[in-house]
């Protein structure tokens, strides 16, 4: 082999040698990409799922009625109320949905919305600030277009409070929470023969806890401020560390005291779940 064939097979082996180090580049870098791509998918997969359990282990429906066509006067603190109790729920990790000034076709589509999103796993709260009626043995949420004369009308214009909570049972809710502001005097009274002031005793089903504003069959009488005295102590006692039945305690003995025994809110519970609020995980 002379000099010449000698530098031409050198050179061969050096070219060879070079597109072998691209291509096992190239087919690292291919790999690499393919490892990143992955790791991003399952990041994304895993976020979007822990995402979906979070948004169904704690629902709320807000309810806040305030412009009635028969009232003399509209209720704004039922709408400042709705407002402030979403914000402090979404604090506790609280998926929202807030509905103002609803009509009784507004009431059964968020009442459908909540019941598409309950899980088995979830806790679902309910709150509804504005007029409310008792017919029978239930209290109904009146909704801004109801048209009351007569027992009758309220049935098949009001919302049941206790078909709500029935519902969340049938969807296997795991815990239930119920906040109602609607023990006030309202633009229906004494219209039927039957009418009795205040709210029915709205009965707990299994793993619930209610708050009312009053005693069963009693009114609080409004006052002037921006959030009612029920919203206001309950807004307060949100901001600490407890268990739900400790924070709907404490505002139903603040509010007591505050008004010398005359506005006694009623708590109902068959809880068994540990429900809590400010606490990581509660």
């Amino acid at each position: 082999m002379n000099v010449r064939q000698l530098d031409i097979s050198r050179r061969t082996i050096a070219v060879a040698a070079a597109l072998i180090g691209t291509v096992s580049l190239a087919i690292g870098a291919h790999a690499a990409l393919n490892m990143r791509a992955l790791d991003a998918a399952k990041a994304v997969s895993t976020e979007q799922i822990t995402g979906s359990i979070g948004h169904a282990s704690r629902l709320a429906l807000v309810i806040g009625n305030g412009h009635y066509p028969d009232a003399s006067a509209p209720l704004t603190q039922s709408i400042n109320d709705a407002r402030a109790l979403s914000a402090s729920l979404r604090k506790n990790g609280f998926d929202v949905d807030m509905v103002e000034d609803a009509t009784k076709d507004d009431m059964v589509r968020a009442v459908n919305r909540l019941k598409s999103r309950i899980k088995a796993d979830s806790v679902v709260m309910l709150f509804f600030g504005g007029y409310g009626v008792q017919a029978g043995r239930q209290s109904y949420m009146l909704p801004v277009d109801a048209v009351i004369w007569k027992e009758s009308d309220v049935r098949r214009n009001g919302v049941s409070i206790e078909s709500v909570l029935e519902m969340m049972k049938e969807q296997g809710a795991k815990a239930k929470l119920v906040v109602v502001d609607a023990s006030r005097r309202n633009p229906y009274e004494r219209r039927f023969r039957s009418y009795s002031h205040g709210l029915a005793p709205i009965a707990a089903p299994d793993n619930a806890l209610i708050l009312s504003s009053n005693t069963p069959g009693k009114v609080a009488d409004d006052v002037r401020g921006e959030h009612s005295v029920l919203v206001s102590e309950l807004l307060n006692n949100l901001k600490t560390k407890g268990t739900a039945e400790g924070v709907f305690n404490k505002t139903r003995v603040a509010i007591s005291r505050a008004s010398e025994g005359d506005q006694v809110p009623s708590v109902s519970s068959s809880l068994l779940e540990d429900v809590r609020f400010n606490e990581a995980g509660g």
